[in-house]
């Protein structure tokens, strides 16, 4: 059996969606799965166990209408493939129509709105409720292809070519090491820079043997550069310095992230890692660190979950400022082990 599955953004989306993949093959041991994906989140699953390949979608380059016979060809190598199951995980309207466009035996999809990319679908796969976590909406895809949506799986395992990279470069194992990740797609669900700084200068007081790495993208490089600031000798900024390997793999070995709502709160996640999870607009039992609400810290106010990108409240982000530096260290000592 052949199977496609179309995730192709954003980190934490398909972070969320790996069950999927790791249950497929569970229980169709002998199938191939591709996974579609934009490239530049390709390393995240290259060389995967449980992949037969990673189908890279160009999606800036294919924008360029003189970049369009390049996409073509790839419809056509995606159409030659003849997947058995086709399973739209993004389910909005470029997705839906690339998956109808690869004519393969069974197509499913999320029944998501937004796009009407579900009337592609031969089956659709309803939201049970609001609330309901998007990894297990996700997982629903399986019953609907009479498979059960549970067992036992490594939602990202380990790659020891990279951990060891790491301690080598880095020196790890010299310090017990605290996470930072300020940024967030969203300019409202970021936790205040000048409280992160806060929270530098707290940890450098009370953990001498404690060192602080943050992470993040290269639009998140500024933001690094000011928490850094603070405590500069005890922080090491990679902002826009790891691949995505080399990132899944800090949060593996670091002790405690401290974390907007953002991927890298999902990789922590999946992968146990201690985490505190900083939520402002947005709604932790429908998109938060899965089965791990008691990692969330949020700040109740009558707009909260507002679920918008812009702020309208009176007091411009206060679901943010009113979680305090003394509140999240808090959180961070009851979780940092003893040194």
């Amino acid at each position: 059996m052949k199977i496609l599955i179309l995730k192709p953004s954003s980190l934490g989306d398909v972070v969320q969606a790996l069950p999927v993949l790791r249950l497929l093959k569970r229980h169709r041991p002998n199938s191939a799965i591709y996974w579609w994906i934009d490239s530049p989140l390709a390393p995240l699953l290259e060389g995967d166990p449980d992949l037969a390949g990673v189908v890279r979608f160009e999606r800036h380059r294919w924008a360029s209408p003189r970049h369009w016979p390049e996409a073509l060809q790839h419809v056509r190598w995606l159409r030659a493939q003849q997947f058995d199951w086709v399973i739209d995980l993004q389910s909005l309207l470029r997705t839906g129509a690339v998956a109808w466009l690869t004519n393969g035996g069974l197509l499913v999809g999320l029944d998501e709105p937004r796009e009407g990319a579900r009337g592609f679908y031969d089956i659709i796969v309803p939201r049970p409720s609001f609330h309901t976590h998007a990894v297990d909406w996700y997982r629903a895809v399986l019953p609907a292809l009479g498979l059960p949506a549970d067992g036992d799986f490594v939602w990202l395992p380990p790659r020891a070519d990279v951990a060891a990279s790491i301690r080598q470069r880095w020196q790890t194992d010299a310090a017990r090491w605290i996470a930072l990740q300020p940024g967030a797609r969203w300019d409202n669900k970021r936790w205040p820079v000048g409280h992160f700084a806060e929270l530098v200068r707290r940890l450098a007081a009370e953990f001498p043997d404690a060192r602080v790495v943050i992470l993040g993208g290269a639009d998140d490089a500024a933001l690094a550069a000011r928490i850094a600031g603070a405590a500069p000798d005890r922080c090491l900024n990679l902002a826009g310095q790891t691949t995505l390997p080399e990132l899944v793999e800090w949060l593996r070995l670091v002790s405690v992230l401290v974390t907007n709502d953002t991927g890298p709160m999902h990789i922590a996640a999946a992968l146990g890692t201690p985490l505190v999870a900083l939520f402002g607009p947005t709604e932790p039992r429908r998109t938060g660190p899965y089965r791990r609400l008691d990692a969330v810290l949020q700040h109740a106010l009558p707009c909260v979950p507002c679920m918008k990108p812009r702020c309208r409240w009176p007091r411009p982000l206060e679901c943010l400022t009113a979680l305090t530096p003394d509140a999240v260290f808090e959180r961070v000592r009851q979780l940092l082990p003893p040194g």
